[in-house]
């Protein structure tokens, strides 16, 4: 295990980070519509990936308290962007489905964004290429852990 507390690997975290956030900035004033807040499209991106959830398990897997959830959830439901229909086994409970309207405009949020990352990778040379091709998959680890 690296020792983070100083030296190397501790300007290696500092560098990482500093990157990370950069990049994201620049990668979220790329965004489709400019009126969601970066929650209301996480929640967006969640339930494109597991296609249905609660509020409670988007509450859950964003990181938010349930009331805050029920709130996102409203405002994308105005928007038009998700629908709440009956829960299958618990008539108390809705799910939280993504509209067509909302699946367009994430593929078009993924497209503006992969064509902007795609730029900036033209400026790399071959091996820093290779180097983040093979970072990709640790970078998508350390953001789900």
């Amino acid at each position: 295990m690296p020792d983070l507390s100083h030296g190397d690997d501790a300007a290696a975290v500092n560098s990482l980070r500093t990157a990370v956030m950069r990049l994201s900035r620049r990668l979220r004033h790329q965004r489709v519509d400019e009126s969601l807040s970066p929650t209301e499209m996480s929640v967006l991106g969640t339930l494109a990936r597991c296609g249905q959830a609660t509020p409670g398990e988007l509450a859950r897997k964003e990181h938010v308290q349930p009331p805050s959830m029920t709130r996102i959830v409203a405002l994308l439901e105005g928007k038009g962007l998700v629908r709440l229909d009956p829960h299958p086994d618990d008539r108390r409970q809705k799910v939280v489905r993504q509209t067509e309207q909302a699946e367009a405009m994430l593929e078009e949020s993924r497209r503006r964004r992969n064509a902007f990352l795609a730029t900036l990778v033209e400026g790399l040379d071959e091996d820093e290429w290779a180097k983040l091709r093979a970072a990709a998959p640790v970078l998508e680890k350390l953001a789900h852990l």
